[in-house]
């Protein structure tokens, strides 16, 4: 096997297992948001407390986002075929959409629910009943979003990241649903179910908005950090053939990351050479950019052309 096709090789199995990994955090997610809905229509059914309703409504939410996110992972992790020859990875970015409006949909009716139960306070029943059931899907939660922070933070998946996020307002949330029931049982603040409920609607409307925004930059490819650009760079210019570079651009689609730019090199360099030190330029981007697609032009210094192009990109 050459170097080449051992890199290729490698990339292949880095993606394969983050699919993998992507698939299961999927899974887990629709998993304990079930179990969550189960407990919390009980409790709800036992207390009649606005903010457990609160809590629950958010939960069916992250289970109907999952179920998105579990379909979107599965187009995303899918290879790219004759009709989509840069892949499926904007399947992420369009679930993450989806979810936003689903959150932002919630989000909006817990406010107005919220609104109501401040204006017309209600007596909380059944408030320990309550807590033990915020305490368990604190536990839950907790061991959820532990798991998916490592997978979205070795993939790079934003719909696991979006994902992420919905159970994480949960914590919060429930955190605030124990509060909620302390405040409006035995000290008997009943104001303080609704102002809980509202504090929640806000997590999640907050939620919604970043969810939107990663997921559009996706969509609209946005250019990779620029610490990740930098570190681009600086990895072409370890080869001290390479005299300068220009053009660079970079997005993210799923798993995928696609780098475009154009080398500067000896102008009286042969065929040949320029060709095999883009060779060796795109082997270490893929070393460090596990499956990325490296398209680099190779341009002779004698061209003044590429001064023009770097003014306008930055690069």
């Amino acid at each position: 096997m050459s170097e080449n096709q051992a890199i290729a090789a490698g990339s292949l199995i880095d993606l394969a297992d983050a699919a993998r990994s992507m698939r299961r955090a999927t899974i887990a997610s629709v998993s304990v948001a079930v179990l969550l809905i189960v407990i919390k229509t009980v409790a709800y059914g036992f207390s009649g407390s606005i903010a457990i309703m609160s809590s629950l409504v958010d939960s069916a939410l992250d289970a109907a986002a999952s179920l998105v996110t579990l379909y979107a992972v599965h187009q995303a992790t899918t290879p790219a075929d004759r009709e989509h020859r840069f892949g499926h990875g904007k399947a992420e970015a369009l679930a993450g959409l989806l979810q936003s409006a689903i959150v932002t949909g919630s989000g909006v009716f817990l406010l107005f629910k919220a609104i109501d139960r401040i204006v017309t306070p209600q007596p909380v029943e059944h408030g320990s009943l309550g807590i033990g059931v915020m305490v368990v899907s604190i536990l839950l939660t907790l061991g959820l979003v532990t798991y998916q922070h490592r997978v979205a933070t070795r993939t790079g998946s934003i719909a696991v990241a979006g994902d992420r996020l919905h159970y994480l307002s949960d914590l919060l949330s429930n955190a605030g649903v124990i509060l909620a029931l302390v405040l409006a049982g035995p000290l008997g603040l009943l104001w303080a179910d609704g102002a809980i409920a509202l504090a929640i609607s806000l997590v999640l409307l907050y939620g919604a908005f970043g969810i939107a925004r990663g997921a559009l930059d996706m969509l609209m490819d946005r250019e990779l950090p620029d610490d990740e650009r930098a570190n681009i760079i600086a990895i072409v210019k370890q080869d001290p053939r390479v005299l300068t570079l220009h053009d660079l651009r970079t997005r993210r689609s799923g798993l995928s990351t696609f780098i475009q730019l154009h080398l500067v090199l000896d102008a009286d360099m042969p065929l040949r050479h320029a060709h095999d030190i883009a060779e060796s330029v795109e082997r270490s981007l893929v070393e460090a950019y596990p499956g990325a697609e490296v398209i680099i032009h190779e341009d002779p210094d004698d061209v003044d052309e590429h001064d023009g192009h770097a003014e306008r990109t930055g690069v």
